[in-house]
């Protein structure tokens, strides 16, 4: 699977992610925050426009700062999408 495939498939995961565990959360916050980069992010990709302004990096500390929970899984699915994106740029 080429790198570009990869990415949208890891955001549309953690899209799904932020829908089905944090829908009340998602609202406000850094959690809206996050949520509407990912939601942009595959909107840049599906519309193929330039990778160049997808906005995501730093969506795994922006939540550690605010919310000081390590061993959540979003954190796991957010750096494999962060990680795949440098990859890309």
């Amino acid at each position: 699977m080429d790198k570009k495939k990869q990415l949208i498939e890891q955001i549309k995961m953690v899209i799904n992610k932020y829908e089905e565990d944090y829908a009340k959360d998602i609202n406000s916050g850094v959690l809206q925050l996050i949520y509407i980069r990912y939601k942009k992010a595959l909107e840049i990709l599906e519309n193929n426009e330039d990778i160049k302004e997808i906005n995501i990096l730093g969506g795994v500390r922006a939540y550690l700062d605010s919310y000081n929970d390590y061993p959540n899984t979003l954190l796991g699915e957010l750096h494999k999408a962060e990680k795949i994106i440098k990859e890309l740029l």
